[in-house]
């Protein structure tokens, strides 16, 4: 799935630039992907897009800017064909300056420390927002592996910054994209 996931990442610059579903199924197959690869990933993207477009509801009491209109329509944000899944109160508050993120024994195992450990950094380095950080627990939650290893989250937070139509800056990209296993400590 990851294998998918990357060369999504790598050939359409944005979300929002992302064909429609039958249009991507059919490219990755003509890549040579296969089939199971490639559902196992669209699901995955389903649930990210809903995600993402979940997102851009917190804090802006249901409205992306947009208007009533496309509020519900999460192929906005990944140019993805998405039946209307999200009622119109569907909205979150954003979280308080104060509030901690506590994870829970699923998410522990699920998880590991390492990538834990990973996410924490990007917080308390200031590149992952809560409500990203929510985002890639989710979808974290929904990949494939026990525990998910560190170079599949990394894929994971590019995946999120992707879908909100964001670029991580030079920094952040650099760690997401480096293999840390051939450095050495000073």
């Amino acid at each position: 799935m990851f294998e998918v996931l990357v060369f999504v990442y790598e050939n359409y610059w944005r979300g929002d630039a992302c064909p429609e579903w039958e249009h991507l199924e059919r490219k990755l197959n003509l890549v040579g992907f296969e089939a199971e690869e490639i559902q196992e990933a669209l699901t995955w993207l389903t649930g990210l897009s809903l995600a993402a477009q979940g997102s851009h509801n917190v804090g802006q009491g249901g409205k992306d800017g947009a208007g009533e209109g496309t509020r519900n329509r999460p192929e906005l944000t990944t140019g993805l064909q998405l039946p209307e899944l999200l009622p119109p109160q569907a909205t979150a508050l954003p979280p308080s300056a104060n509030s901690m993120r506590v994870y829970s024994i699923a998410e522990q195992d699920h998880l590991g420390s390492e990538c834990l450990g990973f996410v924490s950094f990007l917080e308390s380095a200031g590149v992952l927002p809560a409500h990203m950080r929510e985002i890639v627990m989710d979808r974290a939650m929904a990949a494939p592996g026990d525990p998910v290893c560190l170079d599949d989250l990394k894929i994971i937070v590019l995946m999120v910054y992707w879908s909100l139509g964001e670029e991580p800056d030079a920094l952040v990209l650099d760690e997401l994209c480096d293999d840390t296993r051939d450095r050495v400590a000073h």
